[in-house]
């Protein structure tokens, strides 16, 4: 039997009988979110939380690729001397979240965020140096990821959004932004329901 191509949502890059768009709300927030795609994650058509995290978030964009070392864009914002720039991956001398703020007076706060797989987030800090050479952030959780029908490496794991969301949160904390409980609350709105579909599915 021959395979139909089924139409994509062009906004979420699901098919349209999946689409979560009505589910997505976005935040305005001040700290810079550039989120960083393996090439891998934009094929996949059952994850998809790094392009909800883009829509939720306004000051967000994505760059797809694996070496971002020649990257004129990323390098633009790296080099820009008004920004401190972040990567958000754990490492023994990233700053915890959970114990300290980020950011300097009068500059723009800018953090990385790498969707992929650990072993590709791996590969991406490898292949591109001046990401990994960012000063690294972190946090600590009691979070079990939702992201149920995808096993995760590590008990600890979660997805793009549900980090981001850690992230917002303690940015909160440290009065670095001042979000909206409710907006928060709502924030894996289209995480959550496309875990349902997907579930639904099987």
């Amino acid at each position: 039997m021959r395979k139909t191509n089924r139409s994509i949502c062009y906004n979420c890059y699901r098919p349209h009988t999946s689409c979560m768009c009505r589910y997505i709300t976005p935040i305005e927030t001040h700290t810079r979110f550039v989120i960083l795609m393996h090439p891998k994650e934009f094929k996949k058509t059952k994850n998809g939380t790094g392009h909800f995290t883009n829509l939720s978030l306004k000051n967000c964009e994505i760059h797809i690729g694996i070496d971002f070392t020649e990257h004129a864009v990323i390098n633009t914002i790296i080099n820009d001397p008004s920004n401190i720039c972040y990567t958000l991956y754990p490492h023994e001398k990233s700053i915890n979240l959970n114990e300290a703020p980020i950011g300097e007076e009068k500059r723009n706060t800018v953090i990385f965020l790498i969707d992929s797989t650990w072993p590709c987030s791996r590969a991406i800090l490898t292949a591109s140096p001046n990401i990994d050479a960012l000063q690294k952030v972190s946090f600590t959780h009691t979070e079990v990821s939702k992201f149920t029908f995808k096993e995760q490496p590590k008990a600890y794991c979660l997805s793009t959004m549900e980090s981001t969301l850690c992230v917002l949160k303690l940015l909160n904390t440290h009065h670095i932004e001042k979000i909206e409980s409710k907006k928060l609350d709502q924030f894996l709105l289209p995480f959550e329901k496309m875990v349902e579909y997907q579930l639904s599915c099987n």
